[in-house]
């Protein structure tokens, strides 16, 4: 039986081969995606993103365990930084949730960034349609916690989780510009620390200012990921959120533009490869940059110029 079938059976094996041919580019990975693709758009994606230190990992593996409670199924990417050396993934999240992975519902995956930006893996949105098709009720994505660059996860999940700590410095840096627009729930974690309150007013302020005619108030959590407390109140303002998601009409809406994005991608990725191929082929491509560096002839022109004989 080839992989997507092992796949469509639960083999966890065929699962984790699935993903390693996604992340390696394999030459079969385009044909098993095309196979999985229609078995996708059941599962629930919460994105868990914020500061390094805010202790993202910890409340995702205690939200996992809630869910787990409800006897629903977990899927968990993890992106971490991606080593200079190996291109793995440095920090290992899974060390994290070592209680999860003996849970036979819930599959832990860490992946690197491979100098991508924006807090996620170029193949996470990849990843995130094969834990689909295994039927994992609920995915959780964990980006790698870059600060306010952190804005990519928005294109990957339903509902957007911001994670914040008090004690980092200037709370308001933490919270600003584009990681206070993409929050559906804000959650103060580490509570019981000092400047939790001031923390709160500081971001209740903000939303209040950012507010505008948004239907969707996010809601401010606190929570003590270590101890537990607060998850509870966490869980249901996220089924609070999806909710409003499906009453609304505004997950069509996202996933939509999700699929927009993900065919832009894949264009992009397929155009790029093929200039590089066709430039490489041609042997202009050094010559080219030779004259950029020389002053004569601009990098502008010569792209267009690249562009315009590649796609005639």
């Amino acid at each position: 039986m080839d992989v997507v079938g092992e796949l469509l059976t639960g083999s966890k094996r065929a699962l984790s081969r699935a993903i390693t041919m996604v992340e390696n580019e394999s030459s079969e990975a385009a044909a098993m995606m095309q196979q999985l693709y229609p078995r996708t758009g059941k599962a629930l994606v919460i994105g868990i993103t914020g500061p390094p230190g805010a202790g993202k990992s910890t409340l995702t593996d205690k939200l996992a365990k809630k869910y787990r409670q409800q006897g629903k199924t977990v899927g968990i990417v993890a992106v971490d930084p991606t080593s200079p050396f190996s291109g793995g993934a440095i920090l290992g999240d899974r060390i994290r949730m070592n209680e999860l992975i003996l849970d036979e519902g819930v599959f832990i995956r860490s992946m690197g960034t491979r100098g991508s930006l924006g807090g996620l893996s170029c193949k996470t949105a990849d990843v995130v349609a094969i834990l689909d098709a295994f039927a994992k009720d609920v995915i959780f994505i964990e980006t790698v916690g870059v600060g306010q660059s952190e804005v990519d996860i928005v294109k990957a999940a339903d509902t957007t989780v911001v994670v914040l700590v008090p004690g980092l410095g200037d709370d308001i840096q933490a919270i600003k510009a584009g990681i206070l627009e993409i929050g559906d729930v804000f959650v103060i974690n580490k509570a019981d620390r000092e400047g939790a309150e001031r923390l709160n007013s500081e971001l209740e302020m903000m939303l209040v200012l950012n507010q505008g005619d948004i239907k969707w108030r996010p809601p401010i959590k606190k929570t003590v990921a270590s101890s537990g407390n607060g998850i509870d109140e966490l869980v249901v303002a996220i089924d609070d959120h999806i909710d409003y998601l499906n009453k609304s009409g505004e997950l069509h809406r996202r996933r939509s533009m999700r699929a927009k994005n993900e065919l832009l991608s894949l264009m992009e990725e397929g155009i790029k490869r093929y200039v590089v191929k066709k430039m490489s082929e041609s042997g202009q491509f050094d010559s080219l940059v030779a004259s950029i560096e020389r002053r004569e002839k601009d990098p502008y022109t010569i792209a267009s110029i690249i562009l315009a004989e590649c796609l005639r």
